[in-house]
């Protein structure tokens, strides 16, 4: 049977068992939102672009399938450009959909015509240009498989209008033929029994796990091997969530805001086993004195990041919940109290903790929205000190509970991804813990909660200021150049869109406040009006080693 292209294109996204697609129309995707009217896909009209890439990345995130958002050609398309960059540097399995002018008008300069393949090559893990709609459904499945499979990322499906309006025959596609294409899973053998015998020897094993253990759903697997090992755990802010928070072996975060107790257990480690993770800049600190002491192994499905960053001795590389349980066979059950009770020494010395004053601060909140929650929420962040301030203070200990931006560090993020949060567990709780500076960057996307009866709630730490660079302004450069904040009324805003506002302005009004948000079944904004020049601390100053931390 001959249907459209853009037909063809519903029909294979409705085979990959896409159920939500993020968007906004415009005239290249007519023929596909047209499409759309009929399809048994629900469509969540974002208020831009950008809003559309967060949302398909926070729904990846939290359900683990992958995300799809759809724009139209020329600014529609670079619209999505942060979006599908933020994905790409976390490793999100998503799949963008634009459309472009006719064929006979490419390479003309026409009406919104921009070369969106081209922008985005070094953010995608792949692109396509479909250049006739008997490639679309072949295309599709191809998307999906490359986008979710090894190393998850973005890819790119652009379609020329008269792509999406030619009639063609719709032909399932057969089985995928992809040369160039071989993600790996199980490890090789001899790199396992290598990493077994370091394993072996340690006396001060640290295991340093990352996102890839929650893309690879190796939580469980994570936590029996670091029960077997008894070493501890420390996690990168993309690693939160795969590891209990609350484990007696787990060390928190670790890198330029961690835990005291996980950066000196990286210090002092005689060897670091590193899981799904990539050496951030914002972990190692000063590179040369990096786990100075210790012997790496590095457990990756991505081969070009092993090795990337540091010298790792013994690289494995392979999909990190099958590697674990290559190692968890050969391995035997291990002590090590002398070096646990070092790091119950240190947790004790140094714990997690602020200067409570009694005037409202933005850790007492956060600490206050982890006891209302009891900790089983689903939580987004923009970016910046409330950003931190959470990973310390929000106690994460179920996989997919932690969606933020991280290698990018997109301000705008949290909001738009908890929509999609929302939408993909429409039964869980769901706080964006916000910056006032980060929200108003994407705070049209609150009319979409409520246009489509998502009741996020939304925390905005409002404290006057861009709070992360007024803190690095502070410390570094003994002055603030620009980073003072003229703020609207997020109560009166958030009426206005049809939500519920709130101010918090002391702390007795803490609990009562978030008591009724979360029973609410509207979208709620609460303005929380903390302390103006609060610090987050620890913090390793930028190119020193994680031994030096100030606060």
């Amino acid at each position: 049977m001959n249907y459209s292209g853009a037909e063809i294109l519903i029909k294979s996204l409705e085979a990959e068992n896409v159920d939500t697609i993020f968007g906004y129309p415009g005239g290249q995707v007519l023929p596909i939102y047209d499409a759309l009217y009929d399809a048994d896909i629900r469509h969540i009209l974002c208020r831009h672009e950008q809003g559309a890439a967060h949302a398909a990345d926070g729904y990846a995130r939290a359900t683990g399938r992958p995300g799809v958002c759809l724009a139209t050609s020329g600014p529609g398309a670079t619209n999505l450009v942060t979006g599908i960059a933020n994905a790409h540097m976390d490793s999100v399995p998503l799949v963008a959909i634009t459309g472009q002018v006719p064929w006979s008008l490419l390479g003309r300069d026409s009406f919104q015509e921009a070369d969106i393949t081209g922008i985005t090559l070094p953010i995608t893990k792949h692109s396509y240009l479909v250049r006739d709609p008997s490639e679309l459904a072949r295309i599709v499945k191809e998307a999906f498989y490359i986008a979710t499979t090894g190393r998850p990322g973005p890819v790119l499906i652009d379609i020329p209008k008269d792509v999406s309006s030619t009639v063609n025959e719709y032909i399932v596609p057969e089985e995928l033929h992809l040369p160039g294409y071989k993600p790996v899973s199980e490890a090789d053998s001899w790199q396992v029994a290598e990493a077994a015998k370091a394993i072996a020897a340690s006396e001060r094993p640290v295991i340093y796990a990352g996102g890839g253990v929650i893309i690879s759903g190796a939580h469980e697997e994570l936590l029996r091997f670091a029960e077997l090992l008894m070493a501890p755990v420390a996690t990168t802010l993309m690693g939160l969530g795969g590891f209990p928070g609350t484990h007696p072996l787990s060390l928190g975060m670790l890198g330029m805001h961690g835990t005291k107790y996980a950066n000196f257990a990286v210090c002092e480690c005689d060897l670091l086993i590193a899981v799904g993770a990539r050496f951030d800049d914002r972990v190692t600190g000063k590179l040369e004195t990096f786990a100075h002491e210790a012997k790496v192994i590095h457990i990756d499905i991505d081969p070009a990041e092993i090795g990337k960053n540091v010298r790792v001795d013994i690289p494995v590389n392979g999909d990190v919940k099958i590697v674990l349980k290559q190692l968890m066979d050969i391995l035997q059950p291990r002590l090590g109290e002398a070096w646990r009770e070092k790091i119950q020494t240190w947790k004790k010395e140094y714990p997690i903790d602020f200067c409570d004053n009694r005037e409202l601060k933005p850790q007492a909140v956060i600490r206050e929205i982890y006891r209302q929650t009891g900790g089983d929420a689903r939580i987004t962040t923009e970016v910046g000190q409330h950003q931190m301030w959470t990973a310390q203070y929000y106690t994460f200990s179920k996989p997919r509970s932690f969606i933020s931006s991280g290698g990018l560090g997109t301000m705008g993020y949290g909001m738009p991804a908890a929509i999609g949060v929302q939408a993909g567990c429409p039964g869980d709780t769901v706080f964006d813990i916000a910056g006032d500076g980060s929200i108003q960057m994407n705070i049209q996307e609150l009319c979409t909660a409520v246009n489509y009866e998502l009741p996020i709630n939304v925390a905005v730490m409002d404290n006057g200021f861009l709070g992360m660079v007024r803190q690095w302004q502070e410390l570094f450069y003994n002055r603030y150049s620009h980073t003072k904040l003229f703020n609207p009324d997020f109560v009166k805003l958030a009426e206005a869109y049809g939500a519920e506002g709130f101010r918090v302005t002391k702390r007795s009004e803490l609990a009562p406040v978030l008591e009724q948000a979360i029973r609410s079944s509207k979208p709620v904004m609460i303005d929380f009006m903390v302390e103006s020049e609060e610090n987050v601390m620890p913090m390793v100053p930028p190119g020193e080693s994680l031994s030096k931390m100030l606060g």
